[in-house]
């Protein structure tokens, strides 16, 4: 008798769990538009072209996510530190930046598979003596980041001696700081880094040879952990469009190459 109580309690659980897991998906459609949440200083993630339009790989993707719903996509635009709590709040239904999934952010949102992966360096000016992290790691050395970033959490870990000073903004501050003389150095992710290079004077900048961390980073999409179903159909898109070649497309035409900057 016991265990048939709780059976039931469990299956009661899992029904009206159920019903509150349907209502971020169903709510996008009945309301005919997907709220996506980004930081649209970080070409070419997300970024606000020439003619004003949002543009970028994750806002191609998400554009696509639209599509298949049926429904139209809006674009939010917040600071790096105001993308989870505008997720939570509900003003969007995902959060689509170069975001890394770690432990302490999983506590409060869901990640979803990761879309890419990437890895975290140090890049200084090509006038600057440093080549290795230990030259980088010294007191009178100072390491601009993104605030709130893996970069910024990678600094400090392995930068222990520097001074750190954070950012708000995308990325681009960053190397914009360095090419002003504000920082001797920057720590941000490989990828994010050289695809803003060519919007700078040419060799100003350079990446030290060695990355950090123990590998590649993965960047996930996030929803609300209530949002199960909406995780769950993200997933299906992105093995969806790996299989019909729509993926290697956006990868190819944002990732690898800088053609894009013409276009936008």
């Amino acid at each position: 008798m016991k265990f048939k109580s709780l059976m039931l309690a469990v299956l009661t659980a899992l029904v009206f769990t159920g019903i509150s897991f349907a209502g971020t998906l169903t709510d996008i459609v009945k309301r005919g538009e997907l709220r996506v949440a980004v930081q649209s200083g970080a070409p070419p993630y997300a970024f606000v072209d020439k003619t004003g339009v949002p543009a970028g790989s994750m806002v191609d993707f998400t554009q696509g996510m639209a599509d298949a719903m049926g429904v139209k996509l809006k674009i939010l635009d917040f600071d790096w530190d105001g993308l989870i709590p505008a997720l939570l709040s509900g003003k969007a239904d995902i959060l689509a930046a170069d975001m890394t999934p770690t432990l302490k952010r999983a506590l409060k949102i869901s990640f979803t598979d990761p879309w890419i992966y990437v890895q975290p360096c140090i890049f200084t000016g090509t006038d600057k003596p440093y080549k290795t992290l230990e030259d980088v790691n010294k007191p009178d050395v100072t390491v601009g980041v993104l605030l709130g970033s893996t970069g910024e959490t990678i600094a400090k870990k392995y930068l222990p001696k520097a001074k750190i000073k954070s950012y708000k903004g995308g990325g681009r501050m960053v190397v914009q700081a360095l090419i002003a003389g504000h920082v001797d150095a920057g720590v941000n992710d490989d990828l994010a880094v050289l695809t803003v290079l060519p919007d700078f004077p040419p060799n100003s900048v350079r990446l030290l040879d060695k990355r950090l961390g123990q590998g590649k980073d993965p960047l996930a999409f996030a929803v609300r952990q209530e949002s199960v179903n909406l995780w769950q159909w993200i997933n299906l898109y992105f093995k969806t469009v790996r299989a019909n070649g729509e993926y290697d497309k956006n990868i190819s035409y944002w990732m690898e190459g800088i053609e894009w900057k013409k276009d936008h």
